[in-house]
């Protein structure tokens, strides 16, 4: 099964649609990657690699962020990753997550 990834400046954003995301599809692996270490705005680098180490399965990962350095640092992370399975996602993050969540459920079925 497909993976998700939520990358957001927010930890408080990022685990608010993970949560919502496991609503609407609650067996499938959703990570939050949100804010830095401390609890302040910002992008993780470990955090991105982590939560896509973590969800990224056979099938691959899916990661949707919200603007900015996260998108650059989430490419970083998957340029040194090395996986074509890792696809990055522009759209919406709620929805865009919500979406990709109820997707990756049905397939599984």
């Amino acid at each position: 099964m497909v993976g998700i990834v939520v990358v957001s400046h927010s930890q408080k954003l990022a685990e608010g649609v993970k949560e919502l995301a496991e609503m609407m599809a609650h067996n499938v692996q959703i990570a939050a990657a949100g804010g830095l270490d401390d609890g302040i705005l910002g992008t993780s680098y470990e955090k991105i690699s982590c939560a896509v180490e973590d969800v990224c399965g056979k099938d691959g990962a899916v990661v949707l962020m919200d603007m900015g350095s996260a998108v650059m640092t989430t490419e970083l992370v998957t340029e040194n990753l090395k996986d074509d399975a890792i696809r990055l996602v522009d759209c919406p993050l709620v929805e865009g997550a919500v979406l990709a969540a109820v997707a990756a459920s049905a397939v599984q079925i």
